[in-house]
């Protein structure tokens, strides 16, 4: 059985700078590239994927970069972000609240913080628990 989430890029950053196999960011990932995991994304969420997972700085491996993103686009499901009278610290981050929102399904974020108090935001780990992995 698979489920479906919006996952904010941090998940996918942490997920390459992890040494640890077995931590939360790295399982969701893998579950990705699996097939376990649908991703849920717009246009603009897989824009900022290209765009941070490709910076040079962070020297990802760019073949993992894009077997991640090819998986995402192949396998998940693009939604439009509804609207939210929500604030967020930062901006850029609107996008993936709404469209979690617009699925009707969870967020998954290593930054609670940045986004309003609501059931669907939940942490890699919280959501590891939700889909078994």
């Amino acid at each position: 059985m698979s489920i479906k989430a919006v996952i904010d890029t941090n998940v996918f950053v942490s997920s390459f700078i992890s040494k640890n196999q077995l931590s939360p960011t790295v399982r969701i990932a893998k579950a990705i590239v699996k097939g376990d995991i649908i991703p849920v994304f717009s246009q603009e969420i897989l824009d900022e994927y290209e765009e941070v997972l490709r910076r040079i700085h962070f020297k990802f491996d760019p073949r993992e970069v894009s077997l991640l993103i090819d998986r995402i686009k192949e396998q998940g499901e693009d939604f439009t972000p509804v609207e939210s009278n929500e604030t967020f610290p930062d901006p850029d981050d609107k996008v993936f609240f709404c469209t979690a929102l617009a699925a009707d399904t969870n967020l998954v974020t290593g930054n609670i913080k940045h986004y309003p108090k609501s059931a669907i935001v939940v942490t890699p780990s919280e959501f590891c628990d939700i889909a078994g992995i």
